[in-house]
């Protein structure tokens, strides 16, 4: 099966660690990849302790903010994450980011449907990000849209360090 949490909302990495954690729980083989992420939210530990096979962007930054060698060095994480991941055996892999890092040009698309189509295989696959290409839209068995309809942010509230990141 193929979720895919997406939109402009809070909660799509949410779901998806809560998915990892309930799969770890069930003595489940979990692998994480976080696209355009550095690992440093603070979930990844404990999903690692709990044996998740995690794998994250170093140096991870804004999209806008990359230069040309920042975005080519990002797609080469991001690719040989994913080669590495779809190497293990496992029963859940969360694609945290993915619909950002496919829509940038950061992720081989070829190795993102790969990824994907695992589920055909009897293992679930995650994907989020707010805007998903229409491949993942037509790939997934779930769809959650995350809408925002009110968020702290709009008030000039700053993320809280343990709840937003």
């Amino acid at each position: 099966m193929v979720h895919l949490y997406w939109g402009n909302g809070k909660g799509k990495t949410t779901a998806a660690m809560g998915l990892a954690l309930r799969a770890l729980g069930h003595q489940r083989r979990v692998a994480i990849i976080q696209f355009l992420k550095d690992g440093s939210s603070g979930e990844i530990e404990p999903l690692r302790r709990m044996g998740a096979m995690v794998y994250t962007c170093p140096n991870a930054k804004f999209t806008w903010l990359m230069n040309e060698e920042e975005r080519t060095q990002a797609k080469e994480n991001a690719n040989a994450a994913l080669r590495a991941a779809l190497e293990q055996s496992w029963d859940l892999l969360v694609l945290d980011e993915a619909c950002a890092a496919e829509e940038n040009d950061l992720v081989d698309r070829e190795l993102l449907q790969q990824a994907v189509a695992c589920s055909n295989a009897g293992s679930e696959v995650v994907l989020t990000g707010r805007t998903p290409a229409d491949w993942m839209q037509a790939a997934a068995d779930y769809s959650t849209e995350m809408r925002a309809c009110q968020h702290p942010f709009t008030k000039g509230v700053a993320a809280r360090v343990g709840i937003e990141f």
